[in-house]
């Protein structure tokens, strides 16, 4: 079902300049997946088995799927207008009818479009060493670059899966060549890069920023992940700790035409000076920074100090309510709790059957942002907790780390 800017106009203005979107499946076919993100059990390979489980769900989406297999419009959010899934409309066509009147002037006048969405991925496994190609190299063959935020939300986290610690990077010590020797055995023998590499222990409740062009193997948590329109990446581990191989293929990817046997042009994907920072953690990891608080009711930054995206997480206590203003569009994701928001019921869902609508995600014009949304807890015993994914015109960029 498709839209015009008409019709697009009156289902936002029917929402209170509201969107309800419906879930939003990723089927992956590595790792294994952690039974975290509320699917029912039953539903894990819904997408078919040669796709591999769904490990994957996305938020306020413009962006396809670049996996091999991906059906049409896969990643891309979905809008529910009444309640049918036979009736959901793209997000994206409202993003093009509507423009700066649903997302704001300043993203608009900069990108043309939303540029960012966000995500859960829950892998039980760690994820391999990889790398989201750097602006420059990203240039050379036309793709945008993935610039990502992840929060480890405690909700999404009963249990922490085989490896909850994150590598970034290289150990400081560690040169070019040392690097590019592994990379050139990537079709002989297991490389083991991670041994060149440095881990953080994961704390649920922080996160940590990973600008493009840091290689990263994430921790096997569920990761909420604001990110940059783009999925884009080559990996640079070619035999995982579960025991998954990755042939050259996968190390070779995004690299201008002639380019791929060419183990220099592979390491320049790659940022060298912000891979290698002696302080690393201090530069990059995100403890909650308290942004404004009331009687009963908390919203803290957890993405924050980068010029792409921000998020915020809303904590309103049981029994309570509160018109909640922010300066930008922004989508969000219900994980604890139930109550009203705005004029929708918005719930944390307990176990969801694949194609299901849920009334736990949303996405919030800019002029309904800056009037402010009505959030109440409908609970006398839960918090209702809410994570929100702005882009880079909420003020993000200036607000520090606090360490």
């Amino acid at each position: 079902m498709a839209t015009d800017k008409s019709t697009a106009k009156t289902i936002l203005e029917q929402g209170g300049g509201i969107l309800s979107l419906a879930p939003n499946w990723v089927p992956r076919p590595f790792n294994r997946p952690g039974n975290r993100l509320r699917l029912h059990p039953d539903d894990t390979y819904a997408m078919g088995m040669e796709r591999g489980a769904i490990v994957e769900r996305w938020f306020s989406s413009i962006t396809p799927v670049e996996t091999a297999g991906a059906v049409p419009h896969e990643g891309m959010s979905f809008v529910n207008v009444d309640g049918d899934p036979s009736h959901k409309i793209l997000f994206k066509d409202f993003v093009d009818a509507l423009g700066p009147e649903l997302y704001g002037e300043e993203l608009h006048e900069r990108y043309g479009t939303w540029p960012m969405y966000s995500k859960f991925y829950d892998y039980n496994e760690p994820l391999f060493h990889h790398v989201h190609h750097g602006p420059e190299a990203c240039a050379k063959v036309g793709v945008t670059p993935k610039h990502e935020h992840y929060f480890f939300p405690k909700q999404y986290n009963n249990h922490r899966g085989t490896r909850p610690t994150s590598f970034f990077g290289f150990d400081p010590s560690v040169t070019k060549e040392e690097v590019k020797g592994r990379l050139a055995k990537h079709e002989e023998e297991n490389t083991r890069i991670l041994e060149l590499s440095r881990a953080f222990q994961i704390e649920l409740g922080t996160g940590w920023y990973t600008p493009a062009g840091v290689v990263h193997a994430p921790a096997s948590l569920c990761t909420y992940e604001p990110q940059w329109n783009s999925d884009v990446m080559a990996l640079w581990e070619n035999v995982v700790g579960s025991g998954e191989v990755f042939g050259y293929d996968w190390l070779s990817g995004y690299l201008p035409p002639g380019k791929e046997r060419d183990l220099d042009a592979i390491l320049a994907v790659a940022d060298w000076e912000l891979n290698t920072l002696s302080n690393y953690r201090q530069e990059f990891f995100r403890p909650p920074v308290s942004e404004s608080s009331g009687e009963g009711w908390k919203q803290d930054w957890i993405a924050y100090g980068n010029p792409y995206v921000a998020a915020k997480e809303l904590t309103v206590e049981p029994g309570r309510e509160i018109v909640i203003k922010d300066k930008a569009a922004y989508g969000c994701l219900c994980v604890q709790g139930h109550g009203y928001f705005g004029d929708f019921v918005i719930e944390a869902p307990t176990l969801i059957r694949y194609g299901q609508l849920t009334a736990d995600e949303f996405f919030v014009s800019r002029g309904r942002a800056a009037e402010g949304v009505l959030v109440r807890n409908e609970s006398p015993v839960e918090p209702l907790v809410i994570l929100k994914h702005f882009g880079p015109d909420v003020g993000g960029a200036e607000i520090r780390n606090g360490l």
